[in-house]
């Protein structure tokens, strides 16, 4: 499988990260912080960061009154691609007691402000890395990966208890909440797979991959065709070939669209799905907000694809 090009993904250049680097270590005095070295804020709450808001959901759901939680990206109208680190974040990143970043590939902004104001007493997450997953991993949106977020979890228990143990229970409780409350969205996509079997599906990008694949829905858009776009790389004229084909021989039955990626290739993919009456479904990369935590946008991202098969109904935005 083709591997992620870095060019596409959230990288910062080295004259920027040095720039960042100045205004952290200005701003905090020193590459750690007396917070994290008691693991509190001022307030006397722990201060997390994580580098996507559906992580850092996760965190204010376990944390709750014993924590203050940053996202770094929240805005489910931009590319999280082509995001860039502020020295507002350097600062955050730096000063924080425990960060969560994606790994992948995905956000490298993150590693590379921790790795210049190092502090032994942050605590890290990184989810690729408590995946155990390779750098070589094609597909970084693990987020729709129904076991990810209970693993993520976990980890958030065990390193909030850590820098607070006298609120372990405290912590360990709303994490037993928050897996219980992951049902519905498991239940959901065992539905989807016995009420519509072999479901066939094209993408623009492989964002829900691995969600579709819970729910046994079969993307007939080739990987190599749904990195190109990932990557910001055109695509080849045969694929784009067999991707219309796709939808004028009525082949899928939904067209997942990512809605956070526009390009005049994706439009045209959308436009030509609608021409042949294939509804389309959008998906985020970033939580969608307000109005969701991370399993109700799950939940609902499973039900959209079940309207769109049943009522041949689109939903373009959640």
């Amino acid at each position: 499988m083709p591997t992620i090009a870095p060019s596409r993904l959230r990288r910062v250049t080295v004259p920027v990260v040095l720039a960042l680097l100045l205004a952290a270590l200005l701003l905090s005095g020193c590459g750690g912080s007396l917070a994290a070295s008691t693991g509190a804020s001022a307030n006397g709450k722990i201060a997390a960061v994580a580098a996507e808001n559906q992580y850092a959901n996760v965190l204010e759901q376990i944390g709750g009154k014993y924590v203050k939680v940053t996202a770094i990206e929240s805005n489910p109208n931009t590319d999280p691609h082509t995001y860039e680190a502020s020295p507002s974040t350097a600062q955050a990143v730096a000063s924080a007691n425990l960060l969560i970043e994606n790994g992948v590939g995905y956000d490298t902004f993150m590693e590379k402000i921790e790795s210049a104001s190092p502090d032994p007493a942050r605590k890290v997450i990184n989810v690729q890395k408590l995946l155990g997953l390779p750098e070589s991993t094609p597909n970084p949106h693990l987020w729709y990966k129904p076991t990810t977020m209970p693993a993520v979890a976990k980890a958030i228990v065990g390193d909030l208890a850590a820098l607070q143990p006298a609120h372990a229970a405290y912590f360990q409780a709303n994490a037993n909440n928050f897996e219980a409350s992951l049902q519905p969205w498991r239940t959901a996509l065992a539905q989807f797979a016995r009420r519509y079997p072999n479901t066939t599906v094209a993408t623009t990008e492989p964002v829900a991959d691995y969600m579709l694949e819970a729910a046994r829905i079969k993307n007939l858009t080739p990987f190599s065709m749904q990195a190109d776009i990932m990557n910001g790389t055109d695509p080849a004229p045969q694929a784009v070939t067999l991707q219309n084909s796709l939808f004028a021989g009525h082949k899928v039955k939904v067209f997942v669209h990512n809605q956070q990626v526009s390009s005049p290739t994706t439009e045209a993919f959308v436009a030509e799905a609608k021409r042949h009456g294939i509804p389309v479904v959008g998906v985020y990369e970033t939580m969608p907000t307000p109005g969701y935590d991370y399993q109700s946008w799950m939940l609902a991202e499973v039900k959209a694809l079940e309207k769109a098969v049943s009522e041949h109904v689109s939903t373009e935005h959640l």
